[in-house]
């Protein structure tokens, strides 16, 4: 994983970028990881190299998953969205963690604070529970912190991210 610039970014901000790093690094078996937003909008993610590609308009590309920190705050958010609503229809509470264990990988969604998720992609031979377990730190850690100011500024700082520098969008 290639650490983004943490440059000019607040303490707590800079926090959740230390925070999520170490998950990435610590954890045997995570592909990529990414923090989205209520409303679906990535604000943090393990895969800062692929940023700016997953932006790229997909016109003249082929349709499907690129694998990118993108695609997967998508996925998250999806599954987010359905296991809350299949939870309000069974009337059992709120989601507190959802996983998908695929031949060739897993996803684990968590919920971190009101609306935000933490999505995981796991390897297939991950240890689940020790996933789990990391991810589990990382919401009682994050959660406190990630407050509408810290959400915009992360939010802000992917943005600036895949605007080069000196041009206008």
């Amino acid at each position: 994983m290639t650490a983004p610039s943490t440059f000019g970014l607040s303490r707590e901000a800079r926090n959740l970028h230390f925070l999520l790093t170490n998950l990435v690094e610590e954890v045997p078996g995570i592909r990529s990881v990414a923090v989205v937003s209520s409303d679906g909008l990535l604000l943090l993610s393990s895969d800062a190299d692929r940023n700016a590609q997953a932006r790229e308009p997909r016109q003249d590309k082929p349709s499907g998953p690129r694998g990118s920190a993108a695609d997967l705050a998508t996925i998250v958010s999806g599954i987010g969205s359905l296991t809350i609503g299949a939870a309000k229809l069974m009337d059992s509470g709120p989601v507190k963690h959802t996983m998908v264990a695929m031949e060739e990988g897993s996803l684990f969604v968590m919920s971190i604070s009101d609306g935000s998720l933490l999505g995981v992609h796991g390897a297939a031979d991950c240890d689940m529970s020790v996933v789990a377990y990391h991810m589990a730190l990382f919401v009682g850690r994050a959660g406190h912190v990630l407050t509408p100011e810290l959400r915009s500024e992360l939010r802000q700082s992917l943005e600036n991210e895949s605007t080069p520098t000196g041009s206008t969008r």
